[in-house]
């Protein structure tokens, strides 16, 4: 009989439970009505923008796109048309290149200017604004600055005679011109990355540093027993968006070299600007888009299940 009793009132309870749990969320939901309308313009935004071109990319990759006689769907021919193309290889090499050289060149550098920025006693808020200062450089006017420094008879060339090096044409010299290119790009973007680094140094607690200093350790080990463990994460995140974004550069490869000498410098995603916007044929560049898209997809979800615990 008690079980009995015990059995109707949980069944009782129930009933009450879910009816809480659903005025609940209704309060919840009027509480943060006006958040949630707030989003909507850019969620809106995203959407049109964002998302919408990306499907209508995937669409057109199976279609010939003519603007005065219309569209003509062609199947998979524009895939067709880019896999048998040999500079689909030669961009997909420059490419892997390019953002090898963006690792070994320019991807510590922010990990370092934000460590050592970190640690300066005085002076840290005129340092952080001049190592961002490049950054803000408009792109044309970098591109003239580098191209005077990397000049045979400009500053660079000129410093390296003094200790009587011969001058290199580090733009037109096909062993130079890429490693050329990473250099200008670390020292324009690398302000933008160091201030992400130095948020994720500073909020690093300062007590495990006066532990780590009352035992006797030193700088160094500081830096590698707390600092770097703790950016782990960051530095992975980091590293995700640095090869999502050297795959999609072309910027400074069209500007500076149009993808010369020797298309050295003609990289995958230059390779689709000039199928769509030089040769005018949009079907295949969009396919080009497309396997990118496939491509930079798969890396997203493994960055996600490799960080799947901090979310």
């Amino acid at each position: 009989m008690e079980e009995t009793m015990v059995s109707v009132g949980k069944i009782q309870k129930e009933p009450k439970r879910k009816a809480g749990n659903s005025l609940k969320r209704t309060s919840n939901f009027k509480k943060y009505m006006w958040g949630y309308l707030f989003l909507v313009p850019v969620v809106v935004i995203f959407i049109i923008f964002l998302w919408v071109p990306i499907f209508k990319g995937i669409v057109y990759s199976f279609y010939n796109i003519d603007f005065v006689k219309g569209n003509t769907f062609v199947g998979l021919e524009n895939y067709k048309t880019i896999l048998s193309n040999p500079d689909l290889m030669l961009s997909i090499k420059n490419t892997l290149y390019y953002m090898l050289l963006a690792l070994i060149i320019g991807f510590w550098v922010p990990i370092a200017a934000s460590i050592a920025i970190s640690e300066l006693r005085f002076f840290q808020g005129f340092v952080r604004i001049a190592a961002y200062l490049p950054y803000v450089v408009p792109g044309v006017v970098l591109y003239g600055l580098w191209r005077w420094m990397y000049d045979p008879v400009g500053p660079i060339n000129a410093f390296l005679g003094l200790f009587g090096v011969e001058s290199v044409s580090f733009v037109s010299d096909s062993r130079f011109s890429m490693i050329s290119l990473v250099t200008m790009e670390t020292w324009q973007q690398f302000g933008s990355a160091m201030l992400i680094y130095l948020a994720g140094v500073l909020s690093i607690p300062k007590d495990w540093y006066e532990a780590a200093e009352i035992d006797g350790a030193g700088v160094w080990n500081r830096i590698r027993y707390i600092t770097i463990p703790s950016l782990k994460s960051l530095i992975i995140l980091m590293l995700i968006l640095q090869i999502i974004g050297t795959s999609q550069a072309y910027q400074s490869q069209l500007a500076m070299l149009d993808g010369g000498p020797n298309k050295v410098t003609m990289t995958y995603a230059l390779l689709t600007v000039k199928y769509a916007f030089t040769q005018l044929n949009y079907g295949a560049g969009t396919a080009l888009g497309v396997l990118m898209f496939i491509v930079l997809s798969v890396l997203g979800i493994l960055q996600f299940r490799m960080n799947r615990e901090e979310y």
